[in-house]
């Protein structure tokens, strides 16, 4: 089996790149998604959660709200990284069970494991390769913008809350430009996979 690292920055395609993954018949790990399932009720990760930032951060059901916590942490460094502390070796766990279970069905088959955090993370050392998706910092910030309805300054301080992307770009096996486009981003990665289902470097 070959394993995947899919990541780059915040607004620059990667949930379009992972589709496209997954359309061609890779089995996609969500990190993201695994990191809401981790601190759902119930879960240890939440109450460490609640018991470091408070019940401030809590919908009316009890649920964290991620938008509130987003708020602080993306102002505060020393809080998102204890919010990785918590989050981060849980998702890592449930990860390799995906990954094992998906092994023993599927020896020859391509794993993916997408997630925005991922060299932060050290789960670079995981992966056989590394996929970078980058776009210019102008289009990142317009997408983001855009998607999220923020506005200029709260878009910038996002993105400088991670990793630069030609940081993260030079640590990269492969990367993909999602600048020009949807088609010719589906063409460039449907081509890195048919090299990768031949195994070729």
């Amino acid at each position: 089996m070959l394993l995947l690292g899919l990541t780059g920055g915040i607004a620059a395609g990667k949930s379009l790149v992972a589709g496209i993954l997954k359309g061609l018949g890779a089995y996609v790990i969500d990190a993201d998604k695994i990191a809401r399932e981790v601190v759902e009720p119930y879960k240890p990760a939440r109450d460490e959660i609640i018991a470091f930032f408070g019940r401030g951060i809590l919908n009316e059901n009890e649920t964290i709200n991620r938008k509130k916590l987003g708020e602080i942490v993306f102002n505060d460094p020393s809080k998102k990284r204890r919010l990785e502390e918590i989050v981060h070796p849980r998702v890592i766990e449930e990860e390799d069970k995906r990954i094992e279970d998906y092994k023993r069905s599927n020896p020859d088959g391509i794993a993916v494991i997408d997630a925005a955090l991922l060299i932060e993370a050290g789960g670079q050392k995981r992966v056989d390769r590394l996929i970078v998706v980058y776009t210019d910092r102008e289009t990142q910030m317009k997408r983001l913008m855009e998607r999220d309805g923020l506005s200029r300054g709260d878009a910038e301080k996002r993105i400088n809350s991670q990793m630069p992307l030609e940081e993260k770009v030079k640590m990269a096996d492969f990367v993909i430009d999602n600048s020009r486009g949807v088609e010719d981003t589906k063409n460039q990665v449907t081509a890195l996979f048919n090299r990768l289902s031949l195994r070729k470097p």
